[in-house]
């Protein structure tokens, strides 16, 4: 018996050794530009999907993954041999010209390394009228990084939290890191700073039908103050001030961010 327990936990700790070798590799591969690779201290790739419980072998969804695809960089390569990835980007006629110069950029990217991204399933999220992320109970996770606020700003947040819920396999996983607003901060700060409170997110999560498992403050930064001209986008990387002020921004770093994980509860557990 004791050799039986003592094989079992070796093959445990090999797994996720690794597990997490692949995802380190990931990490350091060169399909990562030196730019996005030094903001790994700002956003904590590794311990975020290790938090989320992400592993290689699942059916992934990335929300909105923007024009770079800062975590499509990883998250594609990861899943590629024994996953499942949907990039749900903009609609790729969307009426937004900037939406549209995104998507535009964003598969110009994954065109250029078909290696990398040439098992990656692009999808569409564009309410009211693109909002099939992935097929309906598929997901064992859905991930969104710093979206939540556009969804307020254009008043269809319930409407992307079902969306993703609906994609989401009973006991799957959504994942959300966003701006973090103050606690007492009014819908309209909110959505003119570019910083939402948790109490908004959980809200959002669980009118949908998610239940709140866990929190972190892996990308959490108590430099952020939260009171700037120009919201969110005065800290870096956007920099919307410019050379005003820069070297006090930076030394700021990037945005104070939650990092919330709901779970889509299985029949036996509401």
């Amino acid at each position: 018996m004791k050799v039986l327990i003592l094989g079992l936990l070796l093959s445990f700790f090999n797994v996720a050794h690794a597990d997490t070798s692949h995802l380190e590799q990931v990490l350091q591969g060169a399909q990562r530009s030196a730019e996005n690779k030094a903001r790994d201290r700002f956003r904590h790739p590794e311990q975020t999907l290790k938090f989320f419980a992400v592993e290689d072998t699942m059916t992934v969804v990335e929300i909105w993954p923007g024009a770079g695809g800062w975590y499509t960089e990883i998250l594609a390569p990861y899943l590629k041999d024994h996953g499942k990835f949907y990039a749900a980007h903009f609609a790729e006629d969307s009426e937004v010209p900037y939406f549209r110069k995104s998507w535009r950029q964003f598969v110009d990217k994954i065109h250029a390394q078909p290696d990398i991204y040439g098992k990656l399933e692009l999808t569409a999220l564009q309410p009211p009228k693109a909002l099939q992320i992935a097929p309906n109970g598929t997901a064992d996770r859905v991930l969104t990084f710093r979206n939540v606020h556009n969804w307020m700003k254009g008043g269809y947040a319930d409407a992307v939290f079902t969306a993703m819920y609906r994609a989401l396999k009973p006991g799957g996983i959504l994942g959300v890191v966003e701006h973090r607003s103050q606690p007492d901060a009014t819908l309209e700060q909110q959505i003119e700073s570019g910083y939402v409170s948790e109490a908004a997110v959980i809200a959002f999560a669980e009118k949908a039908g998610f239940k709140l498992l866990d929190k972190t403050d892996i990308n959490a930064n108590s430099k952020d103050t939260k009171n700037y001209p120009e919201g969110v986008w005065t800290l870096p990387p956007t920099l919307r001030l410019g050379d005003m002020d820069k070297a006090k921004y930076q030394a700021i770093g990037e945005s104070d961010r939650m990092t919330l994980k709901f779970i889509k509860p299985r029949a036996d557990d509401r």
